[in-house]
C-alpha cells in the first residue's frame, strides 16, 4: 500500500516541495496538499509549518511529523500533536541564509547605518567615523546549530565575539559564557546583542526590562529567534529612552506585527517579516526523504526534537 505525506504551510508553495521530494521518494509515498486528502487513514507522514488547531487529529496513523524549519517550539506546545517522532530541518542552506542575515544585521549596527538612514531622510551630508571590527563586541545568545554558525561568521569578520549557550559548550573563535550570572555580565560588555535563543519556559521573556537596562548605553539589539524571548514592551521602552541605539527585528510576540505597533516608527529600528532563514525545498528534500525511509525500515532518525527541551 502506498503511504501518503500530507503537506501544510500557509507560506510555502506545495508544488515546489512536492516536486523536490518526488525524485527521492518515488512511488513509495504519495505527496498531497492538506486540502486534497481524501483518505486520512493513509497519511503516515506530515510536513508542516504552523498548521491550524486540530490538524493532526484528522490523521490517526501518523508515524512521523517533520517541521518546515528549525524552530519547533510552537509545534511541540500543541495539544493535538500525536505521540510520534518529530524532526526538524537541519539544512546547510538554511544555516548559511541565517548566518548571512545575522552578519548583515551586525554590520548594519557596527557601521552605524541607522545614523546615515536618518541623515538621508533629513537630506543631510552627515559624517560619522567608522569603527574597526576589533573594537566592537558582539554577543550571540544561543549557540545551537544556527547560532553557532552565525557566531563563527561574526568572529571571522574580526569582531570580538562572545556566546551564551543554553547548555555549556565550546566554540573556536568565540568566548563562551554560561549561566544566568554570566549572561548579566555579558550584556554589559556587548556593543551588539544578537538573540538566537530557542523558545523554552526558561527563555520566555528572558530579555526583560532588567536585562535591557544591563546592556551598554547605545548598544544595539538583533532578534532572529522568537519574539516571545523578548519582553516587547520593555524593548520599546529601552528604545524610546535612548538606552538602546537601535534594533534589527525579524520576529515578534504576535505576527504579523500590528500596524499600530510602536516599533514601526521608532528611530533606528528595522523590521523584517520573519524571513532571516527559510526552508529551501531542493536542499532540504534529501534529509526529509531519508527520515521517511528510516521510519519505513525502523532505523534511527536524524534531527529529532526533544519534547522536554522544546528543541
Amino acid at each position: 500500500m502506498t503511504d501518503t505525506l500530507v503537506f501544510y504551510s500557509a507560506l510555502d508553495p506545495f508544488e515546489d516541495w512536492r516536486d523536490a521530494l518526488t525524485p527521492h521518494l518515488g512511488d513509495a509515498v504519495q505527496i498531497q496538499n492538506h486540502d486534497a486528502i481524501t483518505d486520512p487513514e493513509k497519511v503516515r507522514y506530515a510536513l508542516v509549518w504552523m498548521p491550524p488547531d486540530g490538524f493532526f487529529k484528522r490523521f490517526p496513523n501518523l508515524s512521523l511529523v517533520t517541521n518546515l524549519g528549525a524552530g519547533v517550539d510552537r509545534l511541540v506546545a500543541r495539544d493535538d500533536l500525536p505521540d510520534v517522532p518529530i524532526t526538524r530541518l537541519s539544512d546547510p542552506e538554511m544555516g548559511r541564509m541565517m548566518a548571512s542575515f545575522v552578519l548583515f544585521a551586525v554590520l548594519r549596527h557596527a557601521r552605524d547605518i541607522p545614523f546615515f538612514e536618518a541623515a538621508q531622510m533629513r537630506r543631510e551630508w552627515a559624517y560619522k567615523h567608522p569603527r574597526p571590527a576589533i573594537e566592537i563586541s558582539v554577543a550571540v545568545l544561543g549557540l545551537g546549530e544556527l547560532g553557532a554558525l552565525a557566531a563563527k561568521e561574526i568572529a571571522r569578520q574580526g569582531f570580538v565575539t562572545h556566546g551564551w549557550p543554553t547548555r555549556p559548550k565550546d566554540l573556536p573563535g568565540v568566548t563562551v559564557h554560561h549561566g544566568d550570572d554570566a549572561l548579566d555580565q555579558l550584556l554589559g560588555l556587548a556593543d551588539i546583542v544578537v538573540s538566537m535563543l530557542p523558545l523554552t519556559p526558561r527563555t520566555r521573556k528572558l530579555l526583560n526590562a532588567e536585562r535591557f537596562a544591563r546592556m551598554r548605553q547605545d548598544a544595539s539589539f538583533i532578534n532572529v529567534s522568537r519574539g516571545e524571548v523578548v519582553d516587547e514592551a520593555a524593548l520599546v521602552a529601552a528604545l524610546k529612552a535612548g538606552h538602546l541605539s537601535g534594533a534589527t527585528l525579524d520576529v515578534f510576540e504576535k505576527e504579523p506585527l500590528a500596524s499600530d505597533h510602536p516599533l514601526w516608527s521608532l528611530p533606528g529600528v528595522l523590521i523584517t517579516p520573519h524571513l532571516a532563514s527559510v526552508a529551501l525545498p531542493k536542499s532540504a528534500a534529501p534529509q526529509i526523504a531519508a527520515n521517511i525511509r528510516a521510519i519505513r525500515r525502523g532505523d534511527e532518525l536524524r534531527n529529532t526534537v526533544s519534547r522536554v527541551h522544546g528543541y
